[in-house]
């Protein structure tokens, strides 16, 4: 019996030390910085699709069976998923451990005023696109780090050399699109929702407008209006808008502006060979400097 129950007793310590943290993020921007830097020491699954919008997702028993399986679940925060409580509620998961990366951002937009609905689809805790600046992803790849190394402490070397390599790679491709996006700094843009916030920040471009006259809420005629005076009285030449919204209100201003309308994923998968936040990047800076 003694000599059953030793290799039993190896092979539990051996699944024991093998096993891989089961992570599971709201985003596919998220998950690949968990990839970066979990590595083979991580499964990482994601809830919501680079092409869809992540304000709203639906909420299916198939994100709920993800939960369940999961030990670590990591989102934006800052009131972007509002439908994640009541996945978490389904997947009956008391082992699940819940991870924000908002906390260490410099939060922009951040309201002074009581929320309502006239406003809006409004934040009240600020804008949550912030990971459309890259110095807050490396932000968020140390609170990723932390959680890693928290669940998996002799892994903790392991994750911070990942951490290391991934924070060198974003520090090396910020000179990159600097370079590549100090042409058309300063240049006014509008953009469509207001998901540009922070990458406008970062490489000096100025947002005066934007298509949706409200956060979440459909542009008007009138609205249009404006913008087409806006446009026109500022010589610009850029409408910067999310891919996965309706372009026809750009289309129809850029009609009568000669406007250029850049259609750009927000996220990884995004589209079709966007599969790494760096490539995400590269293709935003890129369409920009080419539509000017």
């Amino acid at each position: 019996m003694k000599k059953l129950l030793i290799p039993i007793f190896v092979l539990l310590i051996s699944l024991q030390i093998f096993a891989e943290i089961k992570v599971v993020t709201t985003t596919t921007v998220i998950a690949d910085i968990v990839k970066n830097i979990g590595g083979n020491k991580v499964s990482v699954d994601y809830l919501c699709r680079g092409d869809q919008d992540p304000h709203f997702l639906e909420v299916l028993p198939s994100y709920m069976l993800k939960l369940r399986k999961a030990d670590i679940v990591i989102k934006i925060g800052l009131d972007l998923e509002k439908w994640l409580p009541q996945l978490i509620d389904g997947s009956r998961n008391d082992k699940l451990k819940l991870v924000d990366l908002s906390l260490e951002i410099p939060k922009k937009e951040v309201p002074t005023t009581k929320v309502d609905a006239s406003q809006g689809d409004v934040h009240p805790y600020g804008n949550p696109h912030y990971w459309l600046d890259p110095e807050n992803v490396k932000l968020m790849a140390d609170e990723v780090y932390n959680a890693l190394a928290e669940q998996d402490l002799q892994d903790a070397d392991y994750f911070k050399t990942n951490l290391d390599n991934f924070e060198a790679k974003i520090d090396s491709k910020m000179k990159e699109w600097s370079n590549l996006i100090s042409g058309i700094k300063q240049k006014n843009i509008i953009t469509f929702h207001k998901s540009w916030s922070y990458f406008a920040d970062r490489f000096g471009l100025n947002v005066i407008g934007n298509v949706e006259p409200k956060p979440g809420i459909p542009p008007a005629p009138s609205h249009n209006a404006e913008l087409i005076s806006t446009i026109k009285e500022g010589k610009i030449k850029v409408i910067l808008m999310e891919n996965y919204y309706s372009d026809s209100a750009p289309n129809q201003i850029a009609e009568v502006t000669g406007v250029k309308v850049v259609k750009a994923p927000n996220a990884v998968y995004g589209k079709e060979g966007i599969d790494s936040y760096i490539k995400l990047m590269d293709y935003i800076v890129n369409s920009l400097v080419n539509s000017n």
